[in-house]
């Protein structure tokens, strides 16, 4: 066999893995958060990576986004399960460093907890007086800034409860991580 052909095969070999893993990754990404539905595993940034290994088995890479997080492993069992219905031999790799951010999450997962009512977080500050200060929070339905933190914690731990001044909304913050 010459290598012009062993190169040849070789680029095929990887476009078809390339392809295979992609399909992989759309399967995957479109697994719904339990907490959020309207959210994908995708839209929160939790989805890492994708691999296939040498004997076909598809890796899932997923971060927690927090490490005590109950819904993780529903998560991976749901991404195992899409996987395993599509005809892949599935593997789920739990990752945690680095450490999710909610930086991770995708401008349409920040548009998604809006349109469900849930105050998207900024992005991460460097600062370190904005770990001990309240951000500035807008409520989700009418973008008022007029709002007030109710308690720390909201439906999730991941969520501070806010109530807007301007509409008498109660709502839920996504904390900045």
């Amino acid at each position: 066999m010459s290598t012009h052909t062993i190169k040849k095969n070789a680029c095929v070999v990887s476009m078809a893995e390339t392809q295979h893993r992609q399909r992989a990754w759309e399967i995957a990404a479109a697994v719904p958060d339990p907490e959020i539905p309207s959210l994908t595993i995708e839209d929160l940034g939790i989805l890492r990576r994708i691999e296939i290994t040498s004997n076909g088995v598809v890796v899932a890479h997923i971060s927690p986004t927090y490490s005590a997080c109950p819904a993780v492993m529903a998560i991976e069992e749901a991404v195992e399960q899409a996987l395993t219905a599509a005809g892949y031999r599935t593997e789920i790799k739990r990752v945690i460093s680095p450490a999710w951010t909610t930086d991770w999450i995708t401008d349409m997962g920040r548009k998604k907890l809006k349109d469900y009512g849930i105050a998207p977080p900024d992005k991460a500050s460097p600062s370190a007086r904005a770990l001990f200060s309240d951000p500035v929070v807008a409520c989700p339905r009418c973008d008022s800034t007029r709002t007030e933190k109710v308690s720390e914690f909201g439906s999730t731990a991941c969520k501070a409860h806010y109530k807007c001044e301007a509409c008498n909304e109660p709502f839920d913050y996504f904390k900045c991580l």
